[in-house]
């Protein structure tokens, strides 16, 4: 059975969209289609998922084959039209048929296997982003931390890796499967009627390139999303923390955070719907092509020019037709999901490219605290934050001596540069100029573990994770069993308090340790360094935030801790500081003054001005 000859005829698709969005009150081009920073980075994503190229390799081949073996579906549809239906030829329809139900069961087999291999190696390269955004800012210095919000941080890690799940996870898969699959499809259209063929195609190119157009828009918003998003979390960083719900509640602000976060909230919804919709009417078009085109096959093979075609040739290529029309759509979509997600990956790379302020030498020198001395010298030491203009220095030429076993004071007005120091001596900032030794050792040749080791800090900003009291006290040393941990709480004055809980060790201490007093957390801080035994200690301002009673005890604890290690202390407090072997004075970030308590008093000098309004502010320092 055949049909008639037709007159010619063609298609053709004329997909636009305007490729420039008014954006937040300016106008964005879209980056050109051959950038060399994309580029880079499309070879930069690729090298993702080198280490697991065999598991791809493996899925790759798998996709070949079940899309080379689900192409005999139409081949087999035409035989069982032409010859075991119209030509009652049974045994051959049985064949067809059979033939047909093992390859869809074929095609869904080895489906399942793609789609878990793709899935695992997938979530793999989230893993492993993950864990080398994370390794790389515990590589910051202090320095950008400080000038980093938290919120921004989280929402690099959470929202912008988190974001690309379903890119990683199946779209290279997807590709190459719905590739393959178009290209079995193109193959099997020519063999079986290439005019028709070659006229089902005429529109692919125009749409692929507004595709692109799509793809482009699409990142624009996707970069605006991520930034909302990060300012989004940054408010909720902030706002929901116990301190951020304290200061919200004491100053009434609470209806005014939760304005903001509403109207945050509500530009990120908006700018969703922008980015979903955003092409969906070129899409849409696209797709109305591809769903007409059967219907325009029926009637070009009822025209009189096509010779003589055989109903199973126009339903196998039909049915081919229908094939192409989702992978292609999916094509199309994938490239348009794939532009936008090069703005999530920029914001990856981009922390992956920060610069490591402070570098671990090459070839570092282990300390042995035990067999350390500890003298601490600075070197004419000098040195400034970046950023923000800033210019001056905060601590300059810094010639200082600190002899092992002895405790040496940091005092001077705020801003001083007394924090900045003591910061230096652990590490924590890099001077540019000069150089800190420690028994003669520059810190820089130091590994970052034995400096750790032997440097410890006792901050006035202590912190306590929320988890029980042993974990945040074997967070110093992990290897400390529980007599050591307890030993450590007696001598920071901590353990009858702790052992009078309920749950004793085993309390959880609450977000930020809410659920123990100014005085209690500064004990379990000072109980995590006599665990950590470092034999140069930097107390900074630790009990500058107590009341005069708390402030006392602790005061007499840390003393103690003092006993028989090299200690820099960095007072706000100036009683506490009398008995030091020798004074610093720091003012504008160098040294104005030094000399021990009564010899800075004789003098007549900035401490002296100092200790008297000290002493005048003392009734009012509780």
């Amino acid at each position: 059975m055949s049909f008639g000859r037709h007159g010619t005829g063609a298609m053709h698709g004329t997909p636009g969209t305007g490729a420039m969005r008014q954006f937040r009150g300016r106008r964005e081009e879209p980056p050109p289609l051959l950038d060399p920073t994309r580029e880079r980075d499309s070879r930069r994503i690729l090298r993702l998922f080198r280490p697991y190229r065999l598991r791809l390799s493996f899925v790759l081949a798998m996709i070949v084959v079940s899309a080379g073996v689900s192409m005999l579906n139409p081949f087999l549809l035409k035989d069982a039209l032409d010859w075991g239906i119209f030509r009652h030829q049974h045994l051959v329809l049985t064949e067809d048929v059979l033939g047909m139900i093992a390859v869809a069961l074929f095609s869904n087999a080895t489906g399942v296997w793609q789609t878990f291999i793709s899935n695992s190696v997938g979530q793999q390269v989230m893993h492993d982003l993950r864990a080398a955004v994370y390794h790389r800012l515990q590589r910051m210095s202090l320095a950008f931390f400080t000038r980093t919000r938290t919120g921004e941080v989280q929402s690099r890690i959470g929202n912008d890796i988190g974001g690309l799940d379903n890119v990683v996870t199946s779209t290279a898969t997807s590709i190459a499967s719905n590739a393959t699959t178009v290209i079995a499809a193109l193959v099997a259209m020519v063999l079986l009627n290439p005019l028709l063929a070659l006229l089902s195609l005429a529109f692919v190119p125009p749409s692929v390139w507004g595709t692109r157009k799509v793809g482009n828009i699409r990142r624009a918003i996707t970069t605006e999303q991520q930034r909302r998003l990060a300012d989004l979390s940054a408010l909720v960083a902030e706002s929901m923390s116990v301190s951020g719900i304290l200061l919200g509640k004491t100053l009434g602000r609470g209806d005014d955070l939760a304005d903001r976060f509403s109207t945050a909230s509500k530009e990120i919804a908006d700018l969703e719907v922008r980015s979903r919709m955003a092409g969906r009417w070129m899409m849409a078009t696209i797709q109305f092509i591809f769903a007409a085109q059967p219907a325009v096959i029926y009637w070009l093979a009822g025209q009189s020019f096509m010779g003589s075609i055989t109903v199973g040739t126009v339903v196998a290529f039909t049915t081919l037709q229908t094939r192409l029309l989702f992978p292609i759509n999916s094509l199309l979509g994938v490239g348009a999901d794939v532009q936008a997600s090069l703005a999530l990956f920029d914001r990856i790379f981009e922390y992956l490219d920060l610069p490591i302020e402070i570098v671990e030498a090459e070839h570092p020198v282990a300390l042995r605290p035990e067999d350390l001395v500890g003298e601490v010298r600075f070197e004419g030491v000098s040195f400034r934050y970046e950023g923000n203009g800033n210019t001056g220095w905060n601590v300059r030429g810094i010639d200082l001596t600190v002899p092992a076993g002895t405790r040496t004071a940091i005092v001077g007005e705020t801003g001083a540069g007394k924090t900045t120091l003591g910061y230096l001596a652990a590490r924590l900032y890099e001077p540019q100029e000069g150089r800190i030794t420690i028994d003669g050792i520059d810190i820089r040749e130091v590994s970052f573990g034995s400096l750790a080791a032997t440097v410890g800090v006792v901050s006035q900003e202590t912190y306590l994770l929320h988890a029980s009291v042993r974990e945040n006290l074997r967070f110093a040393r992990p290897d400390a069993t529980d007599a050591e941990i307890e030993e450590a709480a007696r001598t920071a004055r901590i353990h009858e308090l702790i052992a009078s809980l309920p749950d004793g060790y085993d309390t959880v201490v609450g977000e930020r340790g809410y659920r123990f007093s100014g005085g209690e957390k500064q004990r379990m801080a000072i109980a995590r360094t006599v665990l950590r035994n470092p034999p140069v200690l930097v107390l900074d301002e630790a009990t500058s935030s107590l009341d005069t009673q708390t402030e006392a005890a602790v005061q007499a604890e840390l003393e103690r801790l003092a006993q028989g290690r090299t200690t820099i202390t960095i007072a706000h407090r100036l009683s506490t500081v009398r008995d030091a072997d020798q004074i610093v004075v720091l003012d504008r970030g160098e040294i104005a003054e030094r000399g021990t308590h009564a010899e800075l008093l004789d003098r007549g000098g900035l401490y002296a001005a100092l200790v008297s309004r000290d002493v005048a502010d003392a009734p009012f320092s509780t």
